[in-house]
């Protein structure tokens, strides 16, 4: 009888590894899951996630047995295109195989990957045409700017959620910079008051503001805050691809660790995501005048 070589006979370095993991398992820290409404997924640069959603119409009155006008609501879609973020690591086999190495690589790898993430999904400049990818970070995006400076109080943060509730939506986060976090923790009950605003003594704030969560992330530009409402934002996510190859370097007796994953988010409705600053405490900011 024939010997057939298969992956089940023959060596490792034959059948290298390619593992498929839910991207809320393995990078749950990512923003994108967050913040945004995962509506598909896509493989490759060119296609798009077609998201169709309505625009409504007004409903009224009628009396009774009178005709009722017919709405014109908009059938709208919002494209959402991806790009994808990678990173290779190249390790000696003696190296790969010692003790935690692997796993300590892969936590690498993947912490790797989240930090680029969420520093495109907010800060990404935008393509320049023809090309879509790697598309826009929110805070590239038509979004709203209106309320400036947050401090000493929080009355623009305030008025940032009312304008969201106003246009429809209803506001689920906050991002900020670390700084910002910081700026907002220092904000006092009163001039000469050593109370906290937030309600931080000599234990730590929960990261909360107006009941919503604050997520604190060096992605977000320096002093900044995004309050958003998530279904404003629709996303398109795909797995996280792990890969292992002795081929690739083979060599050199090296070993080939790959991470990969693709992701994009577009805005549905710009006027649910509001970016405002935090004032410095010293007030030497220019939102001070």
């Amino acid at each position: 009888m024939a010997f057939t070589h298969t992956t089940d006979n023959s060596a490792k370095g034959w059948s290298p590894d390619v593992i498929g993991f839910a991207p809320a398992d393995v990078v749950p820290d990512a923003l994108i899951l967050s913040t945004s409404t995962v509506s598909g997924r896509v493989e490759g640069d060119e296609p798009a996630v077609r998201v169709i959603w309505v625009d409504d119409d007004e409903a009224d009155f009628v009396a009774e047995g009178g005709p009722i006008d017919e709405a014109e609501p908009d059938l709208n879609e919002t494209l959402v295109y991806t790009g994808k973020v990678a990173q290779l690591v190249r390790v000696s086999r003696e190296q790969y195989r010692t003790g935690r190495s692997a796993e300590l690589l892969s936590d690498s790898v993947r912490r790797a990957v989240v930090k680029r993430a969420n520093r495109a999904y907010l800060a990404q400049p935008a393509p320049v045409g023809p090309d879509t990818t790697p598309p826009a970070g929110l805070l590239n995006l038509n979004i709203s700017e209106d309320f400036g400076y947050v401090g000493p109080d929080l009355d623009a943060l305030a008025d940032a959620v009312a304008d969201i509730e106003t246009a429809g939506g209803t506001a689920t986060h906050i991002i900020a910079a670390p700084d910002a976090w910081a700026a907002l923790r220092k904000l006092k009950t009163g001039t000469a008051s050593n109370v906290s605003l937030l309600g931080a003594g000599t234990e730590d704030a929960e990261k909360r503001l107006l009941g919503l969560p604050v997520l604190t992330t060096p992605a977000m530009t320096s002093g900044g805050l995004l309050v958003l409402d998530k279904t404003a934002i629709v996303s398109a996510v795909g797995d996280v691809i792990v890969s292992t190859s002795e081929h690739a370097y083979f060599a050199s007796d090296s070993v080939a660790l790959r991470c990969t994953w693709r992701f994009g988010a577009n805005v549905v409705h710009p006027d649910r995501l509001y970016k405002l600053e935090v004032e410095p405490v010293d007030g030497s900011g220019s939102g001070s005048d």
